[in-house]
């Protein structure tokens, strides 16, 4: 559980589905089963702060551990400058390269900071690296028509949805925060 960084362990069992009812119990129960990280599906959580969405990409990532699976966790924040140093050292590929190890990898906030132009680009670049090879959970508070301002570019924002949805999963958490 270390390696994977998970900023705290949280269970899916201990997510409250009577109070987010928007959570989709049975969506997740379907993504509990694992099947999406052996096939390479994408699970992308969307709702306001606060509803729970970081603690089911949690809760999916310890299910995947127990059973084997590998994962690593970050936060959008930490990928961009994560993306921007390996930029400024001439090691972006070979942290790209490390980025599709894992079985899933979960990057969370996406949307809370916009990215520039050439961050937006690589982190296509990640997206598009772990197509069909390796599953992505990613929690944003931006619905998908917003994520053009999130990429600073409609083009790339479309590459980068193009590839993370045509195998995934998504839960639209509209509840009462709760965090």
């Amino acid at each position: 559980m270390k390696l994977a960084k998970l900023p705290y362990v949280k269970t899916l069992d201990q997510f409250d589905f009577e109070f987010q009812p928007s959570a989709n119990a049975r969506k997740t129960n379907e993504l509990r089963t694992l099947g999406f990280v052996s096939r390479a599906e994408n699970v992308v959580l969307l709702g306001p702060p606060g509803v729970g969405k970081t603690h089911l990409a949690v809760g999916l990532a310890v299910e995947a551990i127990k059973n084997g699976f590998t994962a690593y966790f970050l936060s959008a924040h930490e990928l961009i400058a994560m993306i921007k140093e390996n930029i400024a050292s001439g090691r972006i590929h070979r942290k790209i390269k490390t980025l599709c190890k894992p079985g899933i990898l979960i990057i969370d906030e996406v949307g809370y900071a916009a990215m520039d132009n050439e961050t937006a680009h690589y982190f296509f670049q990640i997206v598009s690296s772990r197509y069909e090879k390796g599953s992505i959970i990613l929690t944003s508070n931006k619905s998908y028509g917003e994520w053009g301002d999130v990429f600073s570019d409609n083009i790339v924002a479309t590459a980068i949805l193009d590839r993370l949805l045509h195998h995934s999963t998504t839960i639209n958490i509209k509840g009462i925060a709760t965090e």
